[in-house]
């Protein structure tokens, strides 16, 4: 009499095929963090750009009335910070309505790219202050500035690392100046510029 083999259950295979379902769900979710890392980064504020613009101008006018380094340099650090809020502000809210996210992949590329060149000009600005050479400061906020807008533009549109290398390129020339026109230096970039590419941005990216 012929032997019988035992009948094997289907959920006693050890390696059965995903399902479909599953396969769909890993699919989609790879094409989304794909796309997602290959997205620009689109909430860079211009009208934001163009408020942080106008109050670089009137910090540069109060600059030149103190007659104090010290009360100098308070002046355009209160205006660093008050530039960052305004820009912070402006981000949130054009992603709030944009419906896009701050902490996606695009924004912390844009972030962790803006950010050491901000570390280095913090730190450049306490060594130049602790040795007296007040002279150059104004270029290398500008150029460092501009090395910060120009390595996070590059996971933004276009015309943000453009607007960096004119920042860049306007830091050069403040390097040639005197130092007596370090004002008008950060009034033309920060001032100035701000609001000639806020306004661009605007125009061309919602806001």
């Amino acid at each position: 009499m012929a032997k019988t083999k035992p009948i094997i259950k289907p959920d006693e295979y050890p390696d059965e095929p995903p399902s479909l379902g599953g396969r769909a769900i890993d699919n989609l979710q790879f094409i989304r963090e794909t796309m997602e890392r290959s997205a620009h980064f689109t909430a860079v504020p211009g009208y934001g750009a163009v408020l942080m613009g106008a109050t670089a101008i009137a910090a540069a006018w109060i600059a030149s009335t103190q007659a104090e380094p010290r009360a100098w340099l308070f002046t355009w650090i209160a205006e660093a910070g008050l530039a960052f809020a305004v820009g912070v502000l402006a981000m949130w809210q054009k992603s709030k309505l944009a419906n896009t996210s701050l902490t996606s992949a695009p924004a912390k590329k844009f972030d962790m790219s803006f950010l050491p060149p901000v570390v280095c000009a913090i730190a450049i600005t306490i060594g130049l202050w602790k040795y007296g050479h007040f002279e150059v400061l104004v270029p290398v906020w500008i150029m460092l500035y501009g090395a910060a807008v120009t390595a996070g533009g590059a996971f933004s549109v276009r015309v943000v690392p453009v607007m960096g290398w004119c920042f860049i390129a306007l830091g050069a020339v403040a390097f040639l100046l005197p130092a007596s026109f370090g004002n008008l230096m950060m009034g033309v970039s920060f001032g100035a510029l701000h609001i000639v590419g806020g306004f661009v941005i605007a125009r061309k990216f919602g806001g």
